[in-house]
């Protein structure tokens, strides 16, 4: 992106702040006209005293000069104390504005985003957050460089560059001579450092990515004992990383170099010049001390400038990250209109195909019937497409081909957030926020009171496990063990009330008593509901109305327990194979013998 359509893009975050922009104005034009005080008086100084040292007048009458200029110039560094804490006060305040604005509305746009989005290589936790990070740091920096350092130096320069027009035509053209060939050195650093920032953008999103599947994997690492392999990783990623960045260094020190030659050019040929006027009688001495400084302040820009267009720069290439994250129309969700009608949940998916943004085809032409108030299992082995039915039936993602239908509307026709208002999912892994357990149970239905969510505790046989804890129900949430977070989950499913239930191993991770205990909360809430139902276990699928078998992405059986265990196929495999896994005869024998004695 180029600083114009970067600029163009941040003025609806800046318009909010409209007055305290020309407030900055206002102080940065005053700023600006008081730094050209100390040339003027100056060189009236220098040539005060040297008239008055030609004309032999005593110390005493010189007094009232040195009184004059006492007075200048420090009433003139009292008004800069406000000038500049105004510049840096507004600057500031304007920045965090504008941080605050950048960040939030990143939040709530990725918020609005498909699942597909996420689940995109390039969009993963570690990158995104590099990206909104860094992007918003990059472009509230260029905010306060523009606003703090770059325009009261660039009106600085200009009306130092008119004072010393209007004194001096031709040192004037000097001093402007010089900045031309100072930026054309600067852009051909800006053209030579663009790609090598894009790369180095890139390899901190890879880094940052990395750290965090680091820590996520964590006990795989230990237990495998990986760490010097990862270690490994790591160091290579934080090699190129390092590489890149003495590459972008080496670069900006050559260019530096270059400019710095370029600006005492400037100065040399400043002082050569005035130096003759005053020779050739043109201007006088103090004139020379007078140009000097006002081409320091010409120069001044042309040094801070070293630091703030490397900044610059650097904002431009992770003001591209940034942007695109908020560019990703594609990405939203659609919402679809308000269904008025209360949801019955008689589903109908009709040659349904669908594609993961990895190119995984995932399902193939499939149909299945989800009647009101039934229990339909979905079976197969891992991959075979169950969970990507339910995340279809959630709107999570949208079919490449087929249709998906509710009540007999098209899914896509419902409002999404209205959809999903009435459904309740238990996945076999579920989230658990940074939070206390009572705010993660509410999680289910925020206006829900203490008691009400105590009650789902106990529904989820989760209520004496929490009352045994030091804090309770405040108590940390994420230190629970996996089955304590799984039944929070449970948990919350029971608050909300749903009418339409799924239900993708849910017991996954509970061990047998309370999956026994859960299973009949679980019958107990189906009671006139819809519920989808994934599980490797038998016994929770046994009793549904329906059972769809699922192998590859497709359909392959449908029908009741007894009829696709009469079929002997699919169905009857995987239930012959999780007998044995039970090791159920042995189960049998040593019940048999408990009977006998």
């Amino acid at each position: 992106m180029e600083l114009r359509q970067i600029i163009n893009r941040l003025l609806p975050f800046l318009s909010p702040d409209r007055w305290l922009i020309m407030g900055t104005l206002a102080l940065t034009l005053i700023g600006a006209l008081t730094a050209q005080v100390n040339p003027l008086v100056l060189r009236h100084t220098v040539d005060e005293i040297d008239l008055l040292l030609r004309e032999g007048k005593s110390l005493e009458e010189g007094l009232p000069l040195l009184g004059w200029i006492t007075v200048i110039l420090f009433g003139k560094e009292l008004l800069n104390i406000f000038i500049q804490f105004g510049q840096k006060f507004y600057g500031e305040k304007l920045r965090i504005n504008v941080s605050f604005n950048l960040a939030q509305s990143a939040v709530e746009r990725i918020l609005t985003y498909k699942m597909s989005f996420y689940t995109s290589q390039l969009n993963q936790s570690g990158r995104l957050q590099t990206r909104i990070d860094r992007g918003v740091e990059s472009l509230t920096k260029l905010v306060q460089n523009f606003f703090i350092d770059v325009l009261p130096l660039f009106a600085n320069a200009v009306v130092a560059l008119v004072v010393m027009f209007s004194a001096n035509v031709s040192v004037g053209l000097v001093a402007i001579c010089v900045l031309p060939a100072y930026f054309y050195v600067s852009f051909k650093q800006a053209q030579k450092l663009q790609g090598v920032r894009r790369k180095l953008r890139g390899q901190r999103e890879d880094k940052n990515n990395g750290l965090i599947n680091l820590i996520d994997s964590i006990s795989v690492i230990k237990s495998f004992v990986r760490e010097k392999y990862e270690g490994r990783k790591q160091l290579q990623l934080q090699q190129k990383l390092m590489d890149l960045q003495l590459q972008t260094r080496r670069t900006s020190f050559i260019f530096e170099g270059l400019k710095t030659f370029i600006e005492q050019i400037g100065v040399v040929l400043i002082i050569i010049l005035t130096a003759y006027l005053v020779l050739d009688r043109q201007i006088s001495i103090g004139a020379i001390m007078f140009h000097i400084m006002l081409f320091g302040n010409v120069s001044a820009p042309i040094r801070q400038l070293h630091r703030i267009y490397d900044e610059m720069n650097d904002a431009l290439i992770y003001a591209e990250g940034y942007f695109s994250i908020l560019d990703a129309k594609g990405e939203i969700e659609s919402l679809g209109h308000t269904i008025s009608e209360p949801l019955k949940g008689d589903y109908l998916l009709e040659n349904v195909n669908f594609y993961y943004p990895t190119g995984v085809h995932a399902l193939k032409n499939v149909n299945i019937h989800i009647p009101h108030g039934k229990t339909t299992a979905l079976v197969g082995l891992s991959g075979a497409g169950k969970s990507t039915v339910i995340n279809l039936l959630t709107k999570f993602y949208v079919p490449e081909s087929g249709q998906i239908s509710l009540d007999g509307i098209a899914l896509n026709d419902y409002d999404t957030h209205a959809l999903r208002d009435d459904i309740g999912l238990v996945l076999q892994k579920n989230h658990i926020f940074k939070g206390s357990i009572e705010e993660n149970i509410r999680y289910g239905k925020p206006s829900a009171t203490l008691e009400e969510v105590q009650e789902a505790a106990k529904k989820a046989f989760l209520h004496e496990q929490i009352l045994d804890l030091p804090d309770q129900y405040k108590s940390d949430a994420s230190q629970l063990s996996g089955g304590q977070q799984q039944r929070i989950a449970i948990a919350r499913l029971f608050l909300k009330d749903p009418p339409i239930i799924f239900l993708d191993e849910p017991t996954a991770s509970l061990d047998a008593i309370v999956t026994e205990q859960i299973r009949n909360s679980i019958e107990a809430i189906k009671q006139g509901r819809t519920v989808v139902i994934i599980s490797h276990s038998i016994a929770q699928i046994m009793d549904a109305d329906v059972i769809y078998v699922m192998q590859r992405g497709e359909v392959v059986e449908k029908g009741k327990h007894e009829q696709l265990y009469e079929q002997e196929g699919v169905y009857r495999h995987i239930f012959d194979a999780s007998t044995r896994s039970l090791n159920l005869d042995k189960i049998a024998k040593t019940l048999d013998n408990n009977a006998e004695t």
